[in-house]
């Protein structure tokens, strides 16, 4: 039985392709307002985005009322902030920098319920926005319908990709494309459209579907997301509310100097 209100996971495990804004400004009507707009999700980056944990309880309160799925970027291993945000009510977790299968395992320690992993309980909050009256069915439920992306955007996590995506309670691996071309081109460049990267995007989504996972990737435009969406990515992140702000005021001051 699906949680209340959950559409996430039944919906990537479905293998729907699921559209995510990405809002790194912290302010609940902006996010609200992308999910309004159409985006059946949409996500906080926790990890260089200007949240706080203040912020990020409110705003994915108020991602549910805009009528999409909440999930949450967290900094680069803060275990611990996985596991509150997910008693927040966040739908999912990407967690950056994910290396060794040792970051993986900790990854799904602190996002998924025994027997899987070690979560902690206190989910009051993602019970109530869920209209759960009976807390045991989320217990019972949760490490099926919370996902755990594992980010993608090293050398060393492409050497262990596999291991990576084959760890119990990881639901998939997002690709993180600006690192790792960062990473490919030791430290010369930042170009998330290299070759370098694009290289590895059919190894990356090999071994997630070989694994029977979700493959991810953060698209920094939306020409870039039909690609990847085409070549098999299946939860793709688009741009940013900061990105569609400067595209707007863009466009407008092009058409009043016209």
């Amino acid at each position: 039985m699906p949680i209340p209100n959950f559409s996430l996971a039944k919906r990537l495990h479905a293998g729907e392709t699921v559209l995510s804004g990405w809002c790194g400004l912290p302010y609940p009507i902006v996010a609200e307002t992308i999910g309004r707009d159409g985006f059946p999700a949409v996500t906080l980056d926790g990890q260089h985005g200007l949240w706080d944990i203040n912020a990020i309880l409110t705003t994915i309160a108020a991602i549910r009322q805009g009528g999409a799925a909440p999930m949450v970027r967290v900094p680069v291993g803060d275990f611990a902030t996985v596991s509150r945000v997910l008693d927040f009510g966040a739908e999912g977790i990407i967690a950056p920098m994910i290396n060794t299968p040792a970051d993986a395992r900790a990854l799904a320690a602190a996002a998924k319920y025994p027997p899987i992993g070690e979560r902690s309980w206190g989910p009051h909050r993602a019970t109530t926005l869920a209209g759960l009256a009976d807390q045991s069915v989320y217990l019972r439920e949760a490490n099926d319908h919370v996902i755990a992306l594992a980010m993608i955007e090293t050398r060393t996590a492409l050497k262990n990709l596999d291991a990576i995506v084959d760890t119990p309670g990881v639901d998939g691996i997002f690709l993180g494309p600006s690192d790792l071309s960062i990473a490919l081109s030791d430290g010369r460049e930042v170009n998330p459209m290299s070759t370098a990267v694009d290289h590895e995007i059919d190894r990356i989504i090999a071994a997630a579907h070989k694994a029977k996972k979700i493959p991810g990737a953060y698209c920094h435009t939306v020409d870039r997301a039909v690609a990847f969406g085409k070549r098999g990515f299946k939860f793709l992140a688009i741009m940013s509310d900061l990105a569609f702000l400067r595209a707007g005021t863009a466009a407008a001051m092009k058409a009043l100097k016209s």
